[in-house]
């Protein structure tokens, strides 16, 4: 979810303060917030599934951390919880192998940098993101309590909609990297051009919208009335739709060919 930003917006001091002297080099530090999710959600999901399925309980600092939170104040389980936060959970893990491998092998990032204070926040928010989702699991399934699953409607929507937004992301910058490739591949130039194809024809930042419908898809998975993830989903959306205006404006002001039918962030709206 984590952004990264051009580098002119960099140089002005919109987003980083090089007198600090605490920059870090951007595509290299950017993969780490996915290596630490991946490891994380995957350490999770994993005791989660022997909780739900072995019927173990799961370790007694996750229990703590979870008492601390205050969610042991519930402890039966309603509107199938347990099995919502085992499937969300899945979904972000899968989110972020998938973003990592992106990283790795699709995207091309800029000179760029990112502030240390910026690194450290996105290494703590994909740490709380993954423990968020767990502190929804109700009580009974934290005591090692067997319990049957029942997939539920909401659970197929959510899932759906994950995997269509899930794949106009990764269409989306797939684009993006391609526009500093040649045909064969080969990484020819780290200038910014203007994007065309799929969701680039109505906003100017397509994957942060799609990143914004996965997270709202997982609330959906979680049983829509989850309040604790709908905060989750508005602090993306303020963080997505900041980014989108910025890059936006850049693209406005560096190309007088760029199309002005295109929103910024969501289709025929903002």
């Amino acid at each position: 979810m984590w952004r990264k930003f051009p580098a002119k917006w960099q140089d002005t001091g919109r987003l980083s303060n090089r007198t600090a002297g605490k920059e870090l080099e951007t595509w290299r530090w950017f993969t780490h917030f996915y290596v630490v999710s991946v490891l994380w959600n995957g350490f999770l999901l994993i005791w989660l599934f022997r909780a739900e399925f072995l019927g173990e309980s799961l370790p007694s600092w996750i229990q703590d951390m979870h008492h601390a939170l205050g969610r042991d104040s519930q402890s039966e389980d309603t509107g199938n919880e347990h099995f919502s936060a085992l499937l969300v959970l899945l979904l972000l893990w899968l989110h972020s192998c998938r973003r990592l491998a992106e990283c790795l092998w699709t995207s091309v990032f800029s000179s760029g940098v990112i502030h240390i204070v910026q690194y450290c926040f996105g290494l703590g928010y994909y740490i709380a993101v993954g423990s968020t989702v767990l502190c929804q699991v109700p009580t009974n399934v934290r005591n090692g309590k067997e319990l049957s699953v029942q997939i539920c409607w909401y659970h197929i929507i959510g899932v759906m909609m994950y995997i269509w937004a899930s794949l106009h992301q990764h269409r989306c910058l797939a684009i993006l990297a391609n526009l500093r490739k040649s045909r064969s591949g080969k990484v020819v130039s780290l200038s910014h051009s203007v994007p065309f194809g799929d969701w680039f024809e109505s906003v100017s930042c397509p994957h942060y919208f799609a990143e914004l419908l996965i997270y709202v898809s997982m609330a959906i998975t979680l049983g829509i009335h989850n309040v604790t993830w709908w905060c989750v989903v508005m602090y993306v959306l303020f963080n997505q739709a900041l980014a989108a205006v910025l890059c936006h404006e850049f693209y406005q002001k560096s190309f007088s060919s760029y199309p002005k039918h295109r929103k910024a962030f969501i289709p025929f709206v903002f």
